[in-house]
């Protein structure tokens, strides 16, 4: 989903960037290896990419969750952002790269009930945080907790809306183009 308005800032590149976003660059291509299409948008606020970058390094490196629920974390986010980029990079990293089971980025992709029981919770409750704005109620807390997540793990979905909020809008205002890496999880995020 595209926002109405349309900003006009050129995507950055290695080449292009002055000297306040090439450093930002640099560290966005040795993440992860080439410089998607989203940080290049991003790059024309170095401070919005670092930010991001730096967040989302912590999130991935630090936040107690498992490579295939940090997945279900984010693209629970995005979908509720209506992130179609984010909705179709999570898809990938997530098949590809976590082993995140078919049937769970499937569901969570189409908005239909995940059958795992522990993974339903993460996201019901990441849902939850995002539509409730950081105010769920004790019963969303406490069915959380109940599936085996900690109070330190809610934090840790803080930090994860706050990454996705800062590429989620990003792409809404840049019209994103999905790089091609990505194009084959494309999908309606909303």
């Amino acid at each position: 989903m595209n926002a109405e308005y349309r900003l006009n800032l050129p995507m950055q590149t290695l080449e292009t960037a002055d000297d306040r976003v090439k450093p930002v660059l640099d560290k966005a291509l040795a993440q992860v290896g080439f410089i998607p299409n989203m940080y290049a948008g991003m790059a024309n606020s170095p401070g919005l990419l670092n930010t991001y970058l730096s967040g989302y390094a912590a999130f991935r490196e630090q936040s107690g969750f498992t490579p295939p629920e940090q997945e279900v974390v984010f693209l629970t986010i995005s979908r509720e952002n209506g992130c179609d980029y984010c909705m179709a990079a999570h898809s990938m990293i997530a098949d590809v790269m976590s082993k995140v089971p078919p049937d769970v980025t499937n569901a969570i992709r189409k908005g239909t009930p995940i059958a795992d029981p522990k993974l339903a919770a993460l996201s019901k409750f990441a849902q939850t945080m995002v539509v409730h704005r950081g105010l769920p109620s004790r019963r969303d807390a406490e069915d959380f907790l109940a599936a085996g997540y900690t109070e330190r793990h809610i934090l840790e979905i803080i930090l994860a809306i706050a990454v996705k909020t800062l590429s989620n809008y990003s792409n809404h205002l840049l019209h994103t183009p999905v790089d091609e890496r990505f194009a084959g999880w494309r999908c309606s995020a909303a």
